[in-house]
């Protein structure tokens, strides 16, 4: 192996499997591809050699499960970061945390080359432009797991989007996914503004105060993260509606585009990706130039966190660009912080915030 891991946090996407996404009976017992140790362990120049956790019973489960010697499993990130040389790091720890521990592993003697840190980027948007400033200090590549970017169907339909016109000038979107807006619906707002190249200019918000982890994960129901939605005007005049208010069992990830020259249908959940041209006044039915099939879960879902490896391997050997940077990752934290403080100050919020608008914290797992 070329090059050296290590990963901060053993919680589900680490390595362990998360309840709704994978078998049961196999969490936190086995290892899971569809993690950050399960992309390194597929990609051909990377080996994972530490890890870190403040729990010492997951910290010896992740680590017994992914064969990582005792020696090298620390208890607190501060021991991994003093003892070890690594070329990437993972941060896999809850979202409040990731500014810390992204800032700290990145000035820090372990001097990783890439983190790869888990979305939503941070809880706040000032947390997430330090991150991404001493990133840009340090030299090191900041890389956000929003995971349907290292998808190939997302890749290339982008590529149709922004290089081949296929829809002319997008005048409308509406989405629509499951609560809650910073645990799940980080990914359909990242996946609008990835495949728009847009950010947010105002944002109007609702939020409905329930969120359904707290039961189906026994999670912590103090938090801020719940569903809810709104509607945003994008730097290039795109109206969006977004509605992320449905449990997960009733809810689809479903983006509707309508453009000049044509309109395209994308449901995630059900594998249904459609394609109309509009044509002398009437939409005429296509095939996807290059897209074989819809993107699924099963299918393009479980395999992101391989190419993402794949993509932080390319990084380190210096042959490619950054794919999911963090300066675009702060722009689905933004419309989400947006949709809150619209709701709860019954006003409409310009993006980029000001200054002392960045520091408002939204609470989740």
């Amino acid at each position: 192996m070329s090059y050296k891991a290590g990963i901060i946090g053993t919680g589900g996407i680490a390595g362990m499997g998360i309840l709704g996404m994978h078998d049961e009976e196999a969490i936190g017992k086995e290892k899971i591809d569809a993690s950050h140790a399960g992309g390194y362990d597929n990609a051909s120049e990377i080996e994972l050699v530490a890890v870190a956790d403040v729990d010492e019973d997951s910290l010896a489960t992740f680590g017994e499960a992914w064969e990582i010697a005792p020696s090298r499993q620390y208890v607190g990130h501060e021991g991994l970061l003093a003892n070890e040389d690594l070329d990437v790091i993972s941060i896999c720890t809850p979202s409040f945390l990731h500014d810390q521990h992204t800032i700290d592993a990145a000035r820090s003697a372990a001097d990783p080359d890439v983190i790869w840190c888990e979305k939503p980027i941070a809880s706040q948007v000032s947390a997430a432009k330090e991150m991404v400033d001493v990133c840009e200090e340090t030299d090191t590549e900041l890389v956000v797991n929003h995971s349907f970017r290292f998808t190939n169907k997302l890749q290339r339909l982008r590529y149709l989007v922004q290089n081949e016109n296929l829809l002319g000038e997008i005048k409308s979107v509406s989405t629509q996914y499951r609560m809650e807006l910073m645990r799940n619906s980080t990914h359909v707002l990242d996946t609008l503004v990835y495949l728009l190249d847009a950010r947010a200019e105002t944002v109007s918000g609702y939020i409905t105060g329930e969120n359904e982890a707290v039961d189906s994960l026994d999670a912590n129901g103090s938090v801020d993260d719940a569903g809810g939605g709104g509607h945003i005007v994008m730097n290039d005049a795109t109206f969006v509606s977004v509605d992320c208010t449905i449990p997960r069992e009733m809810s689809s990830m479903t983006l509707h585009f309508i453009g000049t020259e044509g309109k395209l249908y994308l449901n995630n959940d059900d594998g249904e990706w459609r394609y109309w041209s509009l044509e002398d006044g009437e939409h005429i039915e296509k095939e996807l130039p290059g897209i074989n099939g819809a993107w699924t879960w099963e299918n393009d879902y479980k395999g992101s966190f391989m190419n993402a490896a794949n993509h932080i391997q390319d990084l380190l050997n210096g042959e490619c660009e950054n794919y999911s940077p963090g300066v675009e990752a702060t722009r689905s934290l933004e419309i989400i912080v947006g949709f809150y403080l619209s709701h709860y100050t019954g006003s409409r919020v310009d993006i980029p915030l000001d200054p002392p608008l960045r520091e408002i914290t939204i609470t989740s797992w």
